[in-house]
C-alpha cells in the first residue's frame, strides 16, 4: 500500500512537472513571437499554437492544462501592459486559443492518424486541413471578443481576422511539423545533421534566405533551392527544420526595418511574410512527403522481387519433388523391366530383332531417365549460388562430357553487384542456347563469353554450326520463346544472329544494373 502511494505521488509529480515545462515552453515560444513584431501589436506568425498542438497530438488530451497555464502567462502579460485590451476580451481569446489547440490536435490525430511521421503526401493533407480548420476557429472567436470590447471596429475585421488566420496557420505549419517529424526519429534526423552535407544544407539555407528577404529587389526565390535539396535529401525532419530557419530568418530581417518586404505597408508587409512561409513550408513539405513515397515505393518494389524469386525458388523444389518421386521413378522401373525382358527374349533363338529393338528402347529410357535428373538437379539446387560464371563453367563441362561439341567459357564474374534473379535468367538463356548447339546446330565447337561494360552485362554464345534464318517463323520452338521470356523479365536486349551454313551467334544485354540487395 504504501509503494503504491508512493508511486501515485511519483506520478502526480511528474505530470505536474510536465504540464509547467508545457506552460513555460508554450509561454518562451509567444514571447519569441513577441519579441519579432512588426508594430507593437502584429506578429507576422504565431508559432505557439504550432507547438501547443504538436504537444496534444502526441501525449494526449491530458496535456491541455499546460496549454492552458501558458495562454495564462501570455494574457497575464497583457493584461498588466498598458494595451487596453478588456478583460472579457482577453478571457474570449484565451478560449478561442484553447479551442484551437484542442481541437487542432483531435482532428489531425483522426485525419493523420497517430504519431505520423509526414512522409506521406495524405499526411500532409491532412495536417493542412486540421491547422486551416482550427487556426479559423481562434481567428473568429478572437475577432468577435475584440469587437466586443471595441477594439476593432467592424470595417476592421476582415483584415484583422485574415492577419490572425494566416498568422497562426504560418506559425502552425512552421511549428508542428518541426516537433512532430523530430520526436518521430531525433537520433537519425542529428546523424543527417552532423554530416558535411548537412551541415552544409543548413548554411544554404541561412545564406539563401538571408539574401532572398534582404535585398530589395523581388528574388525571395532564391530559397527555394536550398530548401528542395532538404526535402530530395534528408526527408521531412530536416525540411521541417530548414523552412523554420528560412522562416524566422525572414521575419527577424523584416522586423529590424530591412529587406524586400519592410517595402510595403504595414498590411502589405505582414500578408507577404505570412504567405511566403506558408508557401515555403507548403512546398517544402509535400515534395518531402513525394520523395518519401517514391523510395518506399522503390523498396516496395524491390521486396516483391525478392519474395517472388523465392516463391519462385521453393516452387521449382516442389517440382523437383513431385518430378523426382513419380516419372523418374516409373522411368527407372521401365529401364529395369525393359533390360529383363532382354535377358528373356535373348536366349530364345529368332529373337534378336526384338532384342535389339528393347535395346534401344533402354537407352532411350536411360537418356530421358538421365536428362530428368539433370533437370531435377537445376531445379532443386540454386544453380547460379556461386555465380554466373561458374555455373556456365559447370554446364559447358557437362555438356563436353555428354556430347562431341567443344564447350568453352570465356571471361570472369562480373565486379559489379548482380540480382540473384539476373544471373539466373542470364544462365537459363545460355543454357537454352547450348542445349540448342548440342542438339540441332550440328557444331563442333561453342563459345560462350561473359564481359562487363558500362555497368551493363554481356553474354554470347557462339557456334560454328549449320545455322538458320532467324527471319524465318519457327513455331513451336520452345527454346527461343523460352530466351526471350527470360530477356524481358530482366529487361535486357536478346539478340539472335545467324544464317544458314554460317552458326549462330545468341547475344542478351543487360540494362544498367544497381545492387537490389542493399
Amino acid at each position: 500500500m504504501v509503494r503504491t502511494d508512493r508511486a501515485a505521488r511519483i506520478a502526480a509529480l511528474r505530470y505536474c512537472l510536465g504540464v509547467v515545462a508545457i506552460g513555460v515552453g508554450y509561454f518562451v515560444a509567444a514571447k519569441g513571437a513577441q519579441s519579432l513584431r512588426y508594430t507593437a501589436s502584429v506578429s507576422a506568425i504565431w508559432p505557439p499554437v504550432g507547438l501547443g498542438i504538436a504537444v496534444l497530438y502526441l501525449g494526449g488530451l491530458r496535456w491541455w492544462p499546460g496549454i492552458f497555464l501558458g495562454e495564462l502567462l501570455v494574457n497575464g502579460e497583457l493584461l498588466t501592459s498598458s494595451n487596453g485590451i478588456p478583460v472579457g476580451s482577453l478571457i474570449g481569446q484565451q478560449l478561442g486559443n484553447m479551442a484551437e489547440v484542442v481541437v487542432g490536435a483531435l482532428l489531425i490525430r483522426r485525419l493523420i492518424g497517430e504519431r505520423a511521421a509526414l512522409d506521406r503526401t495524405e499526411q500532409v493533407g491532412g495536417m493542412l486541413l486540421g491547422l486551416g480548420a482550427a487556426t479559423a476557429i481562434s481567428a473568429t472567436v478572437g475577432t468577435i471578443s475584440l469587437l466586443a470590447g471595441g477594439v476593432v471596429t467592424h470595417a476592421e475585421v476582415p483584415a484583422f481576422w485574415r492577419t490572425w488566420w494566416l498568422g497562426d496557420s504560418a506559425g502552425a505549419l512552421v511549428a508542428f511539423p518541426l516537433v512532430v517529424t523530430w520526436v518521430h526519429a531525433p537520433a537519425a534526423t542529428v546523424r543527417k545533421l552532423a554530416t558535411w552535407e548537412g551541415g552544409l544544407l543548413l548554411a544554404a539555407v541561412v545564406v539563401l534566405a538571408v539574401v532572398s528577404v534582404s535585398i530589395d529587389d523581388a528574388v525571395t526565390y532564391m530559397v527555394f533551392p536550398a530548401l528542395i535539396w532538404a526535402a530530395f535529401r534528408f526527408g521531412p525532419a530536416i525540411a521541417a527544420t530548414s523552412t523554420a530557419v528560412a522562416a524566422f530568418t525572414a521575419i527577424g530581417i523584416t522586423a529590424h526595418e530591412q529587406g524586400a518586404f519592410f517595402k510595403h505597408t504595414i498590411d502589405e508587409r505582414v500578408l507577404s511574410t505570412q504567405l511566403y512561409i506558408i508557401v515555403a513550408a507548403l512546398t517544402t513539405l509535400f515534395l518531402s512527403a513525394v520523395v518519401c513515397e517514391r523510395r518506399r515505393s522503390a523498396s516496395d518494389l524491390v521486396d516483391a522481387r525478392l519474395r517472388q524469386e523465392a516463391v519462385a525458388q521453393e516452387e521449382r523444389q516442389r517440382i523437383a519433388r513431385e518430378l523426382h518421386d513419380s516419372v523418374s521413378q516409373a522411368l527407372f522401373s521401365t529401364n529395369l523391366q525393359t533390360r529383363t525382358a532382354q535377358r528373356a527374349l535373348v536366349r530364345e533363338e529368332g529373337q534378336a530383332a526384338v532384342g535389339q529393338a528393347l535395346t534401344a528402347i533402354g537407352e532411350l529410357t536411360r537418356t530421358a531417365q538421365g536428362e530428368m535428373r539433370s533437370l531435377i538437379s537445376e531445379l532443386a539446387d540454386d544453380v547460379v549460388a556461386d555465380g554466373l560464371v561458374s555455373a556456365l563453367r559447370r554446364r559447358a563441362a557437362k555438356l563436353n562430357a555428354e556430347s562431341g561439341t567443344r564447350i568453352s567459357v570465356e571471361g570472369a564474374q562480373p565486379t559489379m553487384p548482380l540480382s540473384h534473379h539476373v544471373e539466373a535468367q542470364l544462365f537459363g538463356v545460355a543454357r537454352e542456347a547450348l542445349t540448342n548447339v548440342v542438339k540441332h546446330a550440328g557444331a563442333t565447337a561453342a563459345t560462350v563469353s561473359v564481359e562487363e561494360r558500362a555497368g551493363r552485362v554481356i553474354l554470347e554464345v557462339r557456334d560454328n554450326g549449320r545455322g538458320f534464318d532467324p527471319r524465318a517463323a519457327h513455331t513451336g520452338h520452345y527454346g527461343l520463346a523460352s530466351m526471350r521470356s527470360r530477356a524481358a523479365e530482366i529487361d535486357a536486349a536478346l539478340t539472335i544472329t545467324s544464317r544458314p551454313g554460317h552458326g549462330t551467334v545468341i547475344r542478351i544485354e543487360t540494362g544498367p544494373q544497381r545492387d537490389e540487395r542493399g
